[in-house]
C-alpha cells in the first residue's frame, strides 16, 4: 500500500485531520517552523514511514528511537490554562497515528486500491508495530476498522478548528514557494490539497467551515486521480525521494518489488 502514489494525497489528508486536535497541533506550531521548512518536514515524515515500511528492523528501530528522543525534549503550553505537557503524551501520539492510518486507508481504498475488509483490518493491525516505535503501547492502539471507528467517535468531542488548525489549513492551501513556482502551486499543489481536504470525513468539513463535494463525487475524483498517477511507471515514481523502495529492492532482489496484486495472495 505504501508504494502507491495516492499516499501523497493521503498524507495531506492526514495533516488536515491531525490539525483538528488542539493539544496535538499546538505541539507542531510551538515546536517547529513548518512554514519555513515545509519540504524538510514532509520529507522527514516520508522518510520515517518509508524506513518503517521498507527498511531493515534495525533501521526502523533507530528511526523510532530518534523520534522518541526528540519528542521527549519537547513541551507544549496551553494558551488558555497555562498547562504544560509533553508532545510524547500517549493521547497525542495516538491521535497522530490514527489520523495517519485512517487517511492512508480511506484515500487508497476510495481511489481504487484493491483491499477487502479483512485486509484493511490486517493493515491496521500491522501498523501497531509503527505505533510502538514512536512510544505507544500496541495493545492500546486500534487493531481493526471497528476499533478505529470507535476511537474516532470517542475523540470527536475534543476536536476543534482553533487558530493553530487555521494556520495549518492556510499553509496547506498556500505553502510558501519561490516566486517562479507560484504558477505550479496554483495549478498542481492546490488541486492536490483540495482533493485531500475533500476526502476528509464530514465532521472535519463542518469544523473547518468549508464545504466539500458530496462523498460520491469525491470518490470519483479520487479514483480518477489514482488511475492517472498509477499510469506513471513505478520505476519512475520510485526515483522520487526518499527512494526506500529502490533500496529495499537492491537489498532483497527485484522479485521483492511491491505491487497491489500481491495483496490478494
Amino acid at each position: 500500500m505504501h508504494g502507491d502514489p495516492m499516499m501523497w494525497v493521503a498524507g495531506i489528508r492526514a495533516l488536515y485531520l491531525q490539525a483538528l486536535h488542539p493539544p496535538t497541533v499546538r505541539g507542531v506550531v510551538q515546536n517547529s517552523d513548518f512554514r519555513r521548512d515545509a519540504w524538510g518536514r514532509l520529507m522527514r515524515t516520508a522518510n520515517f514511514v518509508g524506513t518503517t515500511t521498507y527498511g531493515t528492523t534495525e533501521a526502523a528501530e533507530r528511526a523510532g528511537s530518534r523520534v522518541r528522543k526528540i519528542h521527549s525534549m519537547l513541551g507544549v503550553t496551553d494558551p488558555d490554562t497555562g498547562e504544560r505537557y509533553g508532545v510524547d503524551e500517549p493521547r497525542l501520539l495516538l491521535w497522530v497515528h490514527c489520523a495517519e492510518i485512517d487517511s492512508y486507508l480511506q484515500v487508497l481504498r476510495r481511489s481504487g486500491f484493491p483491499l477487502t475488509d479483512a485486509q484493511a483490518d490486517r493493515y491496521i493491525r500491522e501498523n501497531r508495530v509503527a505505533a510502538a516505535l514512536v512510544g505507544l503501547e500496541p495493545d492500546r492502539v486500534p487493531c481493526d476498522q471497528d476499533e478505529l471507528a470507535a476511537y474516532f467517535e470517542k475523540v470527536r468531542p475534543e476536536l476543534a478548528a482553533g487558530p493553530e488548525a487555521r494556520e495549518v489549513d492556510d499553509f496547506l492551501q498556500r505553502p510558501p514557494v519561490h516566486p517562479l513556482l507560484l504558477p505550479a502551486r496554483a495549478l498542481l499543489w492546490r488541486r492536490v490539497a483540495n482533493l485531500a481536504y475533500a476526502a476528509l470525513p464530514p465532521y472535519a468539513h463542518e469544523l473547518f467551515g468549508r464545504p466539500a463535494p458530496r462523498p460520491p463525487a469525491v470518490t470519483r475524483r479520487l479514483r480518477a486521480t489514482g488511475i492517472i498517477l498509477r499510469c506513471v511507471p513505478a520505476r519512475l515514481r520510485w526515483q522520487l525521494p526518499p527512494k526506500h523502495i529502490l533500496r529495499a529492492m537492491d537489498r532483497l532482489g527485484p522479485g521483492a518489488r511491491p505491487a497491489p496484486y500481491k495483496v490478494g495472495r
